[in-house]
């Protein structure tokens, strides 16, 4: 039964008095380490400040290994400006975080990174919802990826596939539809060599946990967009993508 306007009301200052008192855990911890160590009672952060220190401090160390990458990244970097100036689409997939991280390569494009260019053609593949859960529902949750590649990818596209195991089967079957259709891929994955790294043409790989990794993502991300900015300053406008037949080939 649904609550009057009055209950609703008392529940809610009984709520907020609750959330008012202290709870036994991580910060009362904190409050007593930090006590024992002679720092002010009323400073209960001083330990999750360490925390704070901690997991920055690990971040930097995987982007260290990024670092190691910049030849790579800046290689992908003017091949896709090459590529897509020259009417070729990127595709981009991942799950969870790695979703949100591909969608953010796909805006820096479509919309701009750091000044005033053309547009140009990529996709998020988790971004249309309906052929997600059509594809989902009909052929199973491995392939809500891999059709809509075999769908919208021509020969000379580009597949970036993101993931922080590599083990994703969604991915692998990506990955898999990349090289039926004849696009090039690449993926960044965590530590390996893991199964993404494997089925895809070249792959940054980046030691961590999976946060650290997700982070160096998007620095790579970032770094991949500046190769491509720079890249695509003096090149001409976007040409049109080339239309094609019923049969499946490209007319001219």
């Amino acid at each position: 039964m649904c609550s009057s306007p009055r209950t609703g009301r008392r529940a809610g200052r009984a709520r907020s008095r609750a959330a008012l008192r202290p709870v036994p855990g991580a910060a009362n911890a904190a409050f007593r380490s930090a006590a024992q160590r002679g720092r002010p009672a009323s400073d209960p952060t001083a330990a999750l400040a360490r925390s704070v220190a901690a997991h920055i401090a690990e971040s930097m160390v995987a982007l260290e290994v990024l670092e190691r990458h910049s030849l790579l990244l800046a290689r992908w970097g003017h091949d896709l400006a090459h590529r897509l100036s020259h009417g070729a689409r990127l595709l981009v997939a991942g799950n969870g975080g790695s979703a949100a991280e591909a969608q953010h390569l796909t805006a820096e494009l479509v919309g701009r990174y750091d000044g005033e260019r053309a547009p140009f053609s990529a996709i998020a593949l988790h971004g249309d919802t309906s052929a997600m859960t059509a594809i989902g529902n009909d052929y199973g949750y491995d392939e809500v990826f891999a059709r809509q590649i075999r769908a919208h990818a021509r020969e000379g596209d580009v597949v970036v596939l993101l993931s922080t195991s590599g083990k994703s089967p969604n991915l692998l079957c990506a990955a898999a539809a990349a090289r039926e259709v004849g696009a090039v891929s690449w993926a960044m994955t965590g530590p390996g060599p893991n199964p993404l790294s494997l089925a895809v043409d070249e792959a940054v790989l980046l030691d961590g946990r999976n946060c650290h990794v997700q982070e160096s993502q998007l620095v790579a991300i970032h770094a991949l967009c500046a190769c491509f900015d720079a890249c695509i300053a003096d090149a001409p406008p976007p040409q049109p993508r080339v239309a094609r037949t019923p049969l499946g080939r490209d007319s001219r």
